[in-house]
């Protein structure tokens, strides 16, 4: 009772079409009821009855329909082994009434070829949209001496179908670090568990192949990792001046110590013929997504293989290749992205490639300056190029940091790769079809997620400037940084120039005064000498005269003040 009665919870999303069903029953009966009561026969009442059943058997058939597709949503989440978020989140018994493990199984096929950390990212996204991953990796030293481990087993490197198989496993860092756990028994000490497994499958099944294909299912992985080849191979590479390298090592350093390109990878043996399964997983995909990873060393080996680049080609698959976003020193130096496209192309003999996965190269620079001192820069992109190729450029901002690293977004590029998918079977009328549901439901909860990853990161970093510009003291703003010396010095000649007028009005008023007594002297120049004496006489005259009166008076006052 309790799995019934779970249907009915608002995470299920299952009650908004029951409700439109009931409603489509609603207006069919009111229909019917208007039939039935109808006395007399009306335009207006046979058109109001028509469109009540139209409306009625609308709600109801499109209920029925969403109602159905969202219960096959909920199956395809509550039987979801590639993610465990999504297992926490389905609320719903669904086991419980419909167990239905095979829809998950139906996904895409989808083929990964290449090696190294690279390809373990994009693994690591695309199992949480299907299980059928085919992880293609080279088996080959290379030319390096072999581990403590391999040399007392006498085995295969098998560094690269270790991480493969760690890569698709539901832990994958608990997987990995089985895998390279190393023993600290006296007698197997350095021995690591990967390859004592793998050296013990190899002895049940007495087949390389068979052994790691048997080891996907033993370990319950999401998908299965292949070796290109069962034979051992090395990897040479021929550089521009004619210098041939055996050692994988050896090939970015003396590439880079002669200061000279890449001209050709080729492999040795080169008969080498691929393990079984290869083919037939290439053949039927329906998407073989190339690299990331080494260009020389991990990825084109691989198209080297007899038949490999030739059923590659002649696949109806998406041939995507997800470009490195950073270049790697003595191997792809200045390397655009066409130069990469292109020497995949030369190798293989052929075009293999229809979409390129390229970075926005949106990357903080302080990462980018660590890569400059190792030699590394951003691959550019140059998309004239690369169109020239016949190859399509899809855009996303895939890069991450992780430590000190520059790594792939595995959400990213997986969800631009089944983007192309559900997008193909979109156009070909397979909506209804399990794969195009589960993809469909699987990318809505993907944007979900990254819609409220960007809102908490942008409260985060709200919140975080709060409190740098409460605890920073006041500073100046940029414009005032930036233009600091120029505003000093508009300061300054404003400084000057209030002095200057100042300075000016001062002489200009000691000026005015000193021009008037030179015009009143030169005046006084002009008149002539007769009319000055006789005023100066007049003057001399009066002022004795009037001295003496005042005497007088004087006198006479204080005379009469006695008496």
């Amino acid at each position: 009772m309790k799995g019934f009665f779970g249907w009915f919870k608002g995470s299920t999303k299952i009650k908004r079409w029951m409700f439109l069903i009931l409603i489509g029953i609603v207006l069919v009966c009111y229909g019917i009821s208007e039939i039935l009561v109808l006395k007399e026969i009306s335009i207006e009442g046979v058109i109001k009855i028509i469109a009540m059943f139209v409306l009625g058997f609308t709600c109801a058939i499109l209920g029925l329909i969403y109602i159905q597709k969202r219960t096959l949503e909920l199956v395809i989440e509550a039987n979801d082994q590639g993610n465990e978020e999504n297992r926490k989140k389905a609320q719903v018994n669904i086991q419980s009434l419909i167990f239905n493990k095979k829809v998950y199984e139906e996904g895409p096929k989808i083929v990964v070829i290449g090696g190294g950390e690279g390809t373990d990212t994009i693994i690591k996204g695309l199992k949480n949209y299907t299980n059928n991953i085919t992880a293609i990796v080279t088996v080959s030293d290379y030319g390096k001496a072999p581990t403590d481990s391999r040399a007392q087993l006498n085995l295969l490197p098998f560094d690269d179908i270790k991480s493969g198989i760690s890569a698709l496993a539901t832990d994958s860092e608990m997987m990995e670090y089985l895998m390279n756990y190393k023993l600290k028994n006296d007698r197997l000490r350095n021995l690591s568990f990967g390859d004592i497994y793998l050296s013990a499958m190899n002895e049940i099944f007495n087949n390389i192949t068979d052994s790691i294909e048997n080891s996907n299912r033993v370990l319950n992985i999401t998908g299965k990792v292949l070796p290109v080849t069962a034979d051992e191979i090395t990897i040479c590479a021929e550089l521009e001046d004619g210098t041939v390298v055996r050692e994988k090592d050896k090939i970015p350093e003396v590439a880079y110590e002669k200061v000279t390109k890449i001209n050709r990878i080729y492999i040795t043996p080169s008969n080498c013929k691929p393990a079984p399964g290869v083919l037939e997983a290439i053949a039927e995909a329906d998407a073989i997504v190339i690299g990331p990873g080494s260009l020389y060393t991990n990825v084109i080996p691989n198209l080297l293989v007899k038949n490999v680049a030739k059923t590659i080609k002649e696949s109806k698959a998406f041939k995507i290749y997800v470009s490195n976003i950073m270049t790697e020193p003595g191997q792809t130096d200045n390397y655009s992205i066409s130069e990469h496209i292109q020497a995949i192309i030369d190798h293989a003999g052929g075009k293999i490639i229809d979409y390129c996965i390229c970075d926005t190269g949106e990357v903080v620079p302080e990462y980018i300056r660590k890569y400059n001192k190792q030699g590394s820069d951003l691959v550019e992109i140059d998309l004239a190029k690369v169109s020239s190729l016949g190859v399509n450029v899809i855009h996303k901002h895939m890069s991450r940091i992780e430590g000190e690293k520059i790594r792939h977004d595995a959400d990213t590029v997986a969800v631009a790769i089944m983007e192309l998918i559900r997008t193909d079977l979109k156009f070909k009328d397979q909506q209804y079809d399990t794969k195009y549901i589960l993809l469909n439901s699987k990318l809505k909860d993907q944007k979900k997620q990254e819609k409220k990853k960007e809102k908490i990161q942008k409260n985060v970093k709200k919140v975080n400037k709060k409190i740098e510009n409460k605890n920073r003291p006041k500073t100046k703003s940029k414009f005032a940084t930036k233009y600091q010396e120029r505003i000093q010095d508009i300061k300054s000649s404003d400084e000057t120039r209030l002095e200057n007028i100042k300075i000016y009005e001062e002489t200009g008023s000691l000026y005015r005064v000193n021009q008037k007594r030179d015009e009143q002297e030169k005046v006084a120049e002009k008149l002539p000498k007769k009319q000055k004496e006789p005023k100066a006489k007049k003057e001399s005259k009066e002022k004795p005269e009037r001295l003496a009166d005042k005497k007088q008076k004087t006198r006479k006052t204080a005379k009469r003040a006695k008496h």
